[in-house]
C-alpha cells in the first residue's frame, strides 16, 4: 500500500511542479489551498455519507477520493509521505494514550 501512496504522491508533486494542461491535480494547485481544503471537506462528507449506506464499493471509492485530496493538501503544505509515516510510527509506540473525549469546537 505504501508503494501505491508514494507513487501517487510523486505524480501529485510532478503536477505541482510542472503544470500539465487538462490535469485536475494541476488545476487544484492553480486554485490554491482554499480550493484544496474545500475539496478535502467535501470528500470527508462523502465518506461519512457513504459509510451510512451498505455499499462497500462506494465506501472504498469515497475513501480513495479523500486520500487523493489529502495527498494534494500534503503536497501543497510541503508535508511528505515519509513525515506522515514517521509520525504514525511514533504514535504507534505510545501505549495507553487515550485522552478522553475532545472538547467541542466552539470558535472557528
Amino acid at each position: 500500500m505504501k508503494e501505491n501512496i508514494n507513487d501517487l504522491y510523486n505524480v501529485i508533486l510532478e503536477r505541482k511542479n510542472n503544470v500539465s494542461e487538462g490535469s485536475y491535480t494541476s488545476y487544484l494547485f492553480e486554485k490554491g489551498v482554499d480550493k484544496i481544503l474545500k475539496k478535502v471537506g467535501e470528500e470527508c462528507t462523502e465518506v461519512i455519507i457513504s459509510c451510512k449506506e451498505d455499499d462497500k464499493k462506494e465506501q472504498i471509492n469515497e475513501i480513495c477520493d479523500l486520500a487523493y485530496h489529502v495527498l494534494v493538501l500534503m503536497a501543497q503544505m510541503g508535508i511528505s509521505v515519509d513525515e506522515i509515516s514517521e509520525e504514525l510510527g511514533n504514535r504507534r509506540e505510545k501505549i495507553n494514550n487515550f485522552k478522553g473525549e475532545r472538547k467541542p469546537i466552539t470558535n472557528v
